[in-house]
């Protein structure tokens, strides 16, 4: 690689949140798309329902925003959510708080190393591409569900 690639900035911490709540607003989406009793209950091959899958996004988002801004890695309080209503209300909430928490993050948590819940040693942007690449994962899982029960999901790359 030349010098000129190797310190090339792909994007900064604005874009990336955009990027990020893009990808949210996508996957707010695809709860939406599903029938209320196969958002939790719907299973194939042994994968979980696509709200356990939910859950696990938001249960990482904000304990990790945190973990980054103080060097404290706590998980949060797990919640069972009883309807999609319920699940499209802890995503909005973990959604206003990563809008709340990114301006606070020190700009050099995001190239310094950590080890995140005691488990996995990276940066923060390390940390914070698993999380988005993670929602991806999950949201491509749900895309197999939702075709599976003859519903179209949601387009991936409208991020609107």
């Amino acid at each position: 690689m030349s010098p000129t690639t190797t310190n090339a900035c792909v994007m900064d911490a604005d874009t990336f949140l955009k990027y990020w709540q893009g990808h949210r607003r996508v996957t707010r989406r695809f709860i939406e798309a599903f029938p209320e009793q196969e958002l939790f209950s719907l299973s194939i091959g042994g994968m979980r329902p696509f709200s356990a899958l939910v859950l696990e996004c938001i249960g990482m988002a904000v304990p990790s925003l945190k973990g980054i801004i103080s060097g404290q890695w706590e998980y949060g309080a797990p919640v069972s959510p009883a309807s999609r209503a319920e699940l499209l209300q802890l995503w909005d909430e973990t959604t206003k708080a990563i809008e709340t928490l990114w301006p606070t993050i020190p700009p050099h948590r995001f190239q310094e190393g950590d080890k995140a819940f005691g488990q996995w040693e990276m940066t923060g942007a390390s940390l914070l591409t698993y999380l988005v690449d993670n929602e991806i994962h999950h949201r491509a899982q749900a895309s197999v569900y939702l075709r599976s029960i003859s519903i179209e999901p949601p387009f991936f790359y409208d991020r609107m």
